[in-house]
């Protein structure tokens, strides 16, 4: 299996102040680019701690082969 690489970023904004959120882009070795879905949780910290897991259990999910 080839090695990979986990990309994702976090930061905790006041739920109030998003009005939005795009894609993030990710330059590759080859010059192309790639694009990164930026997903939203909101709740108390122990809603988002439980959602994010889930997320991320849902993600490994759809790469079964991994």
């Amino acid at each position: 299996m080839a090695n990979l690489t986990l990309v994702y970023g976090m930061r905790l904004l006041p739920a109030d102040d998003i009005t939005e959120v795009g894609e993030a882009p990710v330059k590759l070795k080859n010059g192309r680019e790639a694009r990164v879905t930026m997903h939203v949780l909101e709740g108390s910290k122990e809603e988002i701690e439980k959602q994010l897991r889930t997320s991320l259990e849902a993600f490994f999910d759809l790469y079964p082969e991994i």
